[in-house]
């Protein structure tokens, strides 16, 4: 059996787990399996909130602890509400799960408060990029989204992710916080901070990463200089960045 913990993969809102493809690759061949879920939520179903991404994260964790083996959740953007709302309860070893979720890879994305939904921890209004569709049900984007998300990727490919972005439920983003879990004050973690981000500036994801350290998190920061989708631009050095947490998290 390898003694790498499995890598569990969480993608953003309106996106596939095929993003993390490139990053995936570079680190196979390293010995890491990985698991990239597909959020619920992505699947043009408007009933779908969030405690159904949750689940689906928690099933993939559950499937390796129960085996024995350790994992480590990787989590981007809106991922950082789910993955580490569904580690609860399962940090520690029992007699039913002998492997354990280790630690939180987290890039581009925001330490959730348990009790605490989206929108309200947000403030409660959409930010400027998206709109809620009540009538379609959907949180739709209303600008530029290569320039939102893939800016520093050749043209070509920025509209070739644009042409996979999914409808993301607005049930999802507006739901309350009953089952968002701060599960990155059970593990350490490692936050990835994006400088040329302009989707979440970089002046907010410091102030998100100093606040969790105010809040008994175990953090250690890292910067790169990408979009809002480093593991497409950069994906050797998010790669790098991944097993940097991972041996932070095995020692």
């Amino acid at each position: 059996m390898s003694s790498k913990p499995t890598l569990v993969f969480v993608p953003g809102a309106w996106h596939s787990p095929d993003t993390w493809g490139k990053v995936t690759a570079e680190l196979e061949p390293q010995g890491y399996k990985t698991i990239c879920i597909t959020l619920p939520t992505t699947l043009s179903d408007p009933s779908k909130g969030i405690a159904d991404d949750i689940d689906e994260a928690r099933k993939a964790i559950l499937a390796e602890t129960s085996q024995g083996r350790d994992v480590v959740v990787v989590v981007h953007s809106y991922g950082g509400m789910v993955g580490p709302s569904a580690v609860k309860g399962l940090t520690k070893v029992t007699s039913e799960r002998p492997g354990r979720v280790i630690g939180i890879a987290m890039m581009a994305t925001g330490y959730c408060m348990t009790g605490i939904g989206f929108l309200e921890g947000i403030g409660g209004n959409p930010p400027p990029f998206w709109k809620a569709d009540t009538e379609k049900g959907y949180a739709t984007l209303i600008v530029d989204t290569r320039e939102l998300f893939y800016h520093d990727l050749p043209e070509e490919e920025g509209n070739y992710w644009v042409g996979r972005l999914l409808n993301h439920s607005l049930k999802s983003l507006t739901d309350s916080g009953e089952r968002v879990y701060s599960g990155w004050k059970d593990v350490p973690t490692r936050y990835l901070i994006t400088t040329d981000d302009r989707t979440f500036p970089t002046e907010v994801q410091l102030g998100i990463a100093q606040h969790a350290k105010d809040q008994g998190g175990e953090v250690v920061v890292e910067q790169i200089h990408t979009s809002h989708s480093p593991m497409l631009s950069k994906p050797k050095e998010t790669a790098e960045f991944i097993v940097r947490a991972v041996e932070t998290f095995t020692k």
